[in-house]
């Protein structure tokens, strides 16, 4: 009598060859007919790839009872149910895939409602270990890379105009590691793989980075027309979190040079020289005359007044000419449009240099608006630097904690137990004798 497979996933039950049985003078008949049994198992994924299954082989008489029919495991010993190794593996072949933990066999005795005698059965535990290689070069380490590129987005600077591009890019990689994972392991709505659980880590993460990296070019582009940085974001931003974050902004080297050109700009006067010779008609005037007090933003600096004594040479007195009737006798020299001792209109001269002292006023003030207008922006590029840099240590740290949690998770990574699959299997020492035979010859 043949037991029944009674978790069978098979219609078949019969044996596919018939082989004869041998018969003991004690009675005993031995029969071992070839068979192939198809079983289902119930996979938990949990921690795929780094998991364990245990399935189970049940075997059993439908027909027969305990009475009739003793059911016993050929390895059985007196007073215990249980063999350490219920299944011969001596011709077995190592699975790339699985490997062999342990197989221990039980033998039950049941009582079911419609009879009073026991029907025995024996049930066969098959604890299988998936072997991760395949899964963690193809699967894991590039995953892990990817999610360590996510971080590196901060580091990129904002300027590029590539950091938006390279988190799309990554986000799209991630697809396609989602579409490769649903092909591999079995649809199942019980639970989410490992696996599965880092990479929805790790697109949350780079969705997050996109967010973030679009919010710090958003900062990075504003500009004083736009925006007015407020006194504590420059109190925290730009003074506080860069010496948390071990950022050192460059000081300004040329900051004197500015004030000098600055007060050069703004400072122009009239030279003594000057004063002295003042050209009118195309002729030029010696005698001495008084002009308007100039407004106290145009005072005179010593600076160019040196300068002017330097450069321009003394000049003679000029020549006798038809203009000289413009001159009153009793005004002392002096230019009059009126009554004795009233000073007149300024000299077109004097006009001309007036009209450039207020251009080179508004030149310098351009200058100061133009240096004032760049240092706030350089201001709100360097509070996206600092932001940066600030997410660059905060998506590092997510990523590598991230990383362990959930990867180190697994039961499987500190169980090292040893498959007896490579120490019961006959085939496979033969196999590793034939490869360590080979490897000296090839050599």
């Amino acid at each position: 009598m043949v037991p029944f497979f009674v978790c069978s996933a098979d219609g078949n039950y019969e044996v596919t060859i018939m082989t004869k049985a041998i018969l003991h003078h004690t009675g005993k008949v031995v029969w071992k007919p070839p068979a192939i049994y198809k079983s289902f198992c119930e996979i938990d994924v949990e921690y795929f790839p780094f998991d364990e299954q245990t399935c189970f082989m049940k075997f059993g008489s439908w027909t027969y009872d305990g009475y009739m029919v003793d059911l016993r495991h050929i390895n059985q010993t007196e007073g215990s149910d249980t063999i350490n190794v219920g299944i011969d593996l001596q011709d077995y072949y190592l699975s790339v895939e699985w490997d062999i933990m342990k197989v221990p066999a039980v033998r039950n005795e049941k009582f079911y409602s419609c009879c009073e005698e026991p029907y025995p059965d024996i049930i066969f535990n098959i604890t299988l270990r998936r072997k991760t290689l395949f899964y963690t070069i193809n699967l894991i380490i590039p995953c892990v890379g990817i999610s360590f590129l996510s971080v590196l987005v901060f580091y990129l600077p904002s300027d590029s105009g590539e950091k938006v591009s390279l988190c799309i890019s990554i986000l799209l990689s991630l697809t396609v590691f989602f579409l490769l994972l649903a092909e591999i392991i079995p649809p199942t709505s019980l639970t989410v793989p490992l696996l599965g659980k880092y990479l929805l880590f790790t697109m949350v993460l780079v969705t997050l980075s996109v967010v973030v990296t679009i919010i710090v070019l958003n900062v990075n582009f504003r500009s004083p027309v736009t925006h007015r940085m407020k006194p504590w974001v420059q109190r925290f931003f730009i003074n506080t979190l860069p010496k948390l974050l071990c950022i050192q902004r460059p000081k300004k080297e040329d900051s004197g040079d500015e004030d000098e050109t600055d007060v050069a700009l703004t400072s122009l006067d009239v030279p003594s020289e000057i004063d002295k010779y003042v050209n009118y008609g195309g002729k030029r005037l010696s005698a001495d005359f008084e002009i308007g007090v100039l407004p106290p933003s145009i005072q005179p600096s010593s600076r160019f007044d040196m300068d002017l004594h330097a450069a321009l040479p003394p000049l003679p007195p000029p020549l006798p000419g038809p203009d000289d009737d413009l001159f009153s006798a009793g005004c002392g020299g002096t230019i009059c449009g009126g009554p004795c001792g009233v000073p007149g209109d300024v000299s077109p001269a004097f006009r001309d240099m007036d009209k450039t002292v207020e251009d080179a006023r508004f030149i310098a003030q351009h200058v100061r608006n133009k240096d004032k207008f760049e240092n706030v922006m350089e201001d709100w590029k360097y509070v996206a630097m600092v932001l940066d840099r600030l997410f660059l240590w905060i998506f590092s740290a997510a990523c590598i904690s991230g990383t362990a949690l959930i990867i180190l998770q697994a039961p499987a990574l500190y169980d090292y137990t040893d498959p007896i699959d490579l120490k019961y299997s006959k085939v496979a020492k033969k196999n590793m004798l034939i490869m360590s035979m080979m490897g000296p010859e090839e050599e």
